[in-house]
């Protein structure tokens, strides 16, 4: 039904976001993600919308970009995962973040979201992971195929479970050797993706 309000922020917290268009005031929850990209009260701003409606409820939220607004509609379709966990998963991780978690299998990333346990993380990941694609941003889909290429098989999935056991999570590390020639020996790989690591 709303596809985006633009209007003046009026008001802005880390549960929603006031944007006045025309006169009315449209209250629209928002991600920690989209909170950090609000301008100051009083300055315009653009926020797309998903309307969730429920019997007892019409609730609007909102996302700085068309990216978030659809990863938030793919988590909604996931089943056992409702409006509140999907604005906690993209609180707890950026669009970009939530990619690669997903892609990589990195189901304790997701599952540090508030309210969502390693039941639902898993769910995300097992009904999400063929569905990025969808998503159009072209660095997404870089890091999402650099990911898959990591997790395949043989040296490259060796090194990827080698930095988990140095204590790096699934998706940095997925996403480290990823970047990397996948035909390298193992040993390679691990102390290129640590120097990657490393600089970040």
């Amino acid at each position: 039904m709303f596809y985006s309000v633009q209007g003046t922020l009026s008001h802005a917290n880390p549960a929603f976001a006031v944007v006045v268009c025309g006169g009315v005031g449209y209250k629209c929850y928002i991600s920690d993600t989209t909170l950090g990209a609000l301008p100051k009260v009083g300055q315009e701003v653009l926020l797309y919308t998903h309307l969730a409606v429920r019997e007892d409820a019409m609730d609007l939220y909102g996302f700085a970009t068309e990216t978030e607004l659809d990863l938030f509609k793919l988590l909604i379709s996931v089943s056992g995962v409702g409006p509140k966990a999907g604005l906690a998963i993209l609180s707890e991780l950026a669009p970009d973040r939530l990619t690669v978690a997903i892609a990589a299998g990195d189901a304790k990333a997701i599952a540090r979201a508030k309210g969502v346990g390693s039941k639902t993380a898993q769910r995300v990941i097992i009904e999400l992971q063929g569905k990025l694609g969808v998503l159009g941003d072209m660095d997404n889909a870089e890091q999402v195929m650099a990911v898959g290429a990591a997790n395949a098989s043989g040296n490259a999935a060796d090194a990827v479970e080698a930095l988990t056991a140095f204590g790096y999570s699934k998706s940095e590390a997925s996403l480290a050797v990823g970047r990397l020639d996948g035909t390298l020996p193992t040993e390679v790989l691990i102390k290129e993706a640590l120097k990657a690591l490393s600089r970040l």
